[in-house]
């Protein structure tokens, strides 16, 4: 995939929008504009299953007359289209009612510093070469045991795209980046009955991923390990959480402390500013200027300067989850968070999975959840479950179709430790999370 992205066109229309919607009559706008293109391969059973290009530009204007406001989109930059848009927006707007909490976030809160997080590192392969590494990367695979019998297909893809964000206050932010990702599934096949499992690796640069063979292989090694999966005993255990499915529970936490679940009094944890939440060797915290992280930015999606932040300090919640809407909402200043939270990390401790299932002694390492069982309002947490039962320290065999139950509460409160085995590939960087107890219903 060769060609790389320049800005200057996306800076061009984000003025212009901006200049049409004055000459409307709006008091304030603002405008996201964004190019993208990538290469996507997926090869299964060594025939190429799918091959796609993409090559995507959009364009959307957000305008406010006074606390009146209205959006409009398009994905054509061509001046007429940006005209159409700004118009359409125009309109929308005049038939919209007043919120005195919208409005651009102050303009005092901008970025005015834009260093370079390596985040932009094309990289120059062409559809042949894609295919031949998601070959590789598959084959691998299957050559680790007879017992790898199907596979739901490797797929590499690379991606890169500039995205400006612009507003009336006169801020133009601009960010080019890259994303590229290896992946594996695997299906094994024994007496037993078949099993299916992955592995994958993202990063910024194509030079750090995980080679094609190492990807395959540990594709099928996850795979093989879940045959023979037993049933469990209803009860109650201790149960460590993956490092590669830890950052879901952070993710709930998240999730509550969100300025949207809080304005609407829809959270667990709403009125828990400075109270304790975890216990206090935990420390969740924002590091949005990591070179070449997933979760990297200098601003946020409304300009808002990043800033590195503690979230829980010594197990007590420190701050919220705020854009400038929710932040008026609740009489507080936005959090620099439009669009999300930037790289999430939570301390580690020392010691690794292998060091965690011993002093765990007995419970389940669980490495993989399905379903959507977590109410946000209440914190109640159950989720359907497959991983390996742990005895005297070491695992002794899978067992799946079991189902993890608790409360968020108690389960933040019940974490004796984090692991070292940090996950990096994400926006959420954790190592394995031990759990004292949950109820386990086989």
């Amino acid at each position: 995939m060769s060609g790389g992205i320049d800005n200057t066109v996306l800076e061009n229309a984000a003025e212009e929008a901006l200049q049409l919607a004055k000459l409307q009559g709006a008091s304030s706008a603002e405008v996201g504009v964004s190019h993208s293109t990538g290469l996507s391969v997926t090869v299964r059973q060594g025939d190429v299953e799918t091959l796609e290009h993409n090559n995507d530009k959009g364009l959307a204007v957000t305008v406010y007359f006074g606390h009146k406001k209205a959006s409009a989109s398009t994905s054509d930059l061509r001046m007429d289209a940006i005209s159409d848009a700004v118009k359409a927006a125009c309109g929308i707007a005049l038939h919209t009612q007043e919120d005195d909490c919208s409005g651009l976030a102050d303009a005092e809160l901008m970025a005015t510093e834009f260093p370079d997080l390596s985040l932009y590192h094309p990289w120059d392969i062409d559809a042949e070469q894609a295919i031949k590494i998601a070959s590789e990367c598959e084959q691998a695979g299957f050559a680790v045991d007879a017992q790898i019998t199907n596979s739901e297909g490797a797929t590499l893809s690379s991606h890169q795209g500039g995205r400006v964000y612009a507003n009336s206050h006169g801020f133009v932010g601009s960010t080019i980046s890259t994303r590229h990702s290896l992946s594996c599934t695997l299906i094994a096949d024994d007496d037993s009955g078949m099993q299916r499992d992955y592995w994958y690796d993202i990063a910024r640069d194509a030079a750090d991923l995980a080679s094609a063979n190492y990807i395959g292989q540990r594709a099928a090694k996850n795979t093989l390990r879940r045959l023979n999966a037993r049933t469990m005993t209803t009860g109650k255990y201790p149960v460590i959480f993956a490092a590669e499915i830890a950052p879901s529970l952070f993710g709930q936490l998240i999730a509550a402390i969100r300025g949207g679940a809080l304005y609407r009094k829809s959270s667990f944890l709403l009125d828990h500013l400075g109270k304790q939440i975890f216990p206090d060797f935990i420390h969740i915290h924002e590091q949005p200027y990591l070179l070449k992280s997933i979760g990297s930015a200098s601003f946020d999606g409304e300009g808002v300067a990043t800033k590195k932040r503690d979230i829980v300090r010594e197990g007590v919640l420190q701050g919220y989850v705020l854009d400038s809407y929710s932040a008026r909402k609740l009489n507080m200043t936005t959090t620099a968070n439009s669009g999300g939270v930037h790289n999430l990390t939570v301390d580690s401790g020392e010691l690794d999975l292998n060091a965690l299932l011993k002093q765990m002694g007995t419970g389940i390492l669980v490495t993989e959840t399905m379903g959507m069982g977590v109410n946000i309002v209440t914190g109640d947490y159950s989720q359907g479950a497959a991983g390996f039962w742990v005895e005297n320290g070491e695992i002794q065999y899978p067992v799946d179709e079991f189902t993890i139950a608790s409360n968020l509460r108690e389960m933040f409160m019940g974490i004796q430790a984090v692991g070292s085995d940090v996950d990096k590939r994400g926006n959420t960087r954790t190592g394995s999370v031990w759990i004292d107890r949950m109820t386990i219903a086989g």
